[in-house]
């Protein structure tokens, strides 16, 4: 656990409220600073012996999980004068990204695709940066094409003349280290060890297997739980369906050795789930935490424990969305 966290070891905040930052880049989270977990309550969760716990990375300065994916990555990159970022993004990561670069003074321009929720696009307008916005899937099969493959024609065209460099998510193993030094011994020093399952929904593979990893080298006997679309064609922002995809399609960085069960959800079922706990916690969030709290609430698990499930953003990038079931 000690390479894990030498990251933190910069950091000697004792109380984060009490603190004045140079930028708002330094409020991502850390040991320090972590997101809140929240215990669901009786009304949610009808499991006398079975805890669990919500991880609010909507709480990060940007909104989401991918504030830790979009820091790391940057801080791996080496950018010369007049370069600019483009990256493909459903939404949250080309959030973060965008708000650190205009930290830094880096241009910047996110490829998404037309299902991406309109309050996402609004967002990154609202944020400044270019929007290129693709005729593509939200979970498309082919990695090359869509947002990716504009990202990568952007990237390696010689017209370019080097102007453009990408982060990219879906392979870059910094998204998974985020969540190796970051989440994943958040959520040990939190629950002071005792946790015996964590849910997390897949779409780069970044979150999971970073957290996963960690857990695992903490106690073998931690189970990890992948939650996905039910069917490829879905609404669920940022999430991926790999059942059934084939090899050279699968996320890249996703280590499947680390999931120990898979969990399917329909939209119906995710956005239910994110209704229902406002409505029963007041807890908002986002149609992927829905997945998330669904497939832990009602799938064959053992009585008592304790599950940690990450949330990945807020609710407040999906209400036209949730309006369709409400």
């Amino acid at each position: 656990m000690g390479v894990a966290l030498e990251y933190f070891s910069r950091k000697s905040v004792s109380d984060p409220a009490d603190q004045v930052y140079d930028s708002i880049v330094d409020l991502a989270p850390s040991l320090h600073n972590p997101t809140p977990m929240v215990r669901l309550s009786r009304r949610i969760n009808p499991h006398e012996e079975y805890e669990v716990l919500l991880k609010l990375e909507g709480m990060n300065p940007f909104g989401s999980i991918k504030d830790r994916t979009a820091l790391y990555m940057l801080r791996g990159l080496q950018l010369d004068s007049g370069q600019a970022l483009v990256e493909p993004s459903a939404g949250n990561t080309g959030i973060a990204l965008a708000a650190m670069a205009n930290a830094q003074g880096t241009p910047i321009e996110i490829a998404v695709p037309s299902g991406t929720p309109e309050e996402k696009k609004a967002m990154l307008r609202f944020l400044g940066a270019e929007l290129i916005e693709v005729e593509d899937e939200l979970c498309p099969l082919f990695p090359s094409e869509g947002a990716r493959g504009v990202v990568k024609s952007m990237v390696e065209s010689e017209a370019y003349n080097g102007k453009y460099v990408s982060p990219n998510q879906y392979e870059s193993e910094l998204n998974v280290e985020a969540h190796y030094r970051t989440t994943g011994p958040e959520i040990w020093k939190q629950t002071n060890g005792e946790i015996d399952t964590f849910f997390a929904g897949i779409g780069t593979g970044g979150t999971i297997s970073g957290v996963g990893r960690f857990l695992k080298e903490q106690n073998p006997n931690i189970k990890v739980i992948g939650v996905e679309p039910a069917t490829r064609h879905h609404n669920l922002s940022g999430l991926k369906r790999i059942t059934g995809l084939p090899d050279e399609h699968f996320p890249t960085i996703l280590d499947r050795d680390l999931l120990d069960d898979l969990i399917s959800v329909t939209d119906e079922e995710a956005y239910k789930a994110g209704i229902e706990v406002a409505r029963k916690d007041g807890i908002m969030v986002g149609p992927t935490t829905g997945a998330v709290l669904h497939a832990a609430l009602h799938s064959h698990l053992p009585k008592s424990g304790k599950a940690v499930l990450i949330s990945a953003d807020n609710s407040a990038k999906y209400i036209s969305a949730y309006a369709k079931y409400l």
